[in-house]
């Protein structure tokens, strides 16, 4: 048996609305037609092959008390082509955000529910 591919990863959100601002206003993802319906509400995202998929369900975690470096708390990671401009769409939208403490270009941030969200330049081709 082998691990194959990622499929995706999954965050609980306690206000969806303020969550697809932050993806969608913030990040610039657009959402997928293909969630299916389900008992509670949800976005999914598309990036590649890989998903995104917000939740609107209760978060059991504790949100507070979480480390103030995105780095040192479980996270994703998600390349962005213009770290200068991605850093002027956080300050413009109020979102604190730290740079990679391993002096890769690389920065974090956290969503309205303090999941936290890495944005890596990507290598230029």
């Amino acid at each position: 048996m082998t691990v194959t591919k990622f499929l995706h990863a999954s965050f609980l959100v306690s206000d969806l609305a303020s969550a697809r601002e932050f993806y969608e206003g913030v990040l610039g993802l657009a959402p997928s037609s293909q969630r299916p319906e389900m008992a509670f509400e949800g976005v999914w995202y598309e990036i590649g092959a890989q998903q995104i998929h917000l939740l609107a369900l209760p978060n059991p975690d504790l949100v507070s008390g979480r480390p103030g470096h995105g780095g040192r708390d479980r996270h994703i990671a998600l390349a962005v082509d213009d770290m200068e401009q991605m850093k002027r769409t956080l300050d413009q939208a109020r979102i604190p955000y730290s740079m990679s403490r391993s002096g890769r270009p690389a920065l974090f941030c956290r969503d309205p529910d303090g999941n936290a969200v890495e944005l890596v330049a990507a290598p230029s081709t």
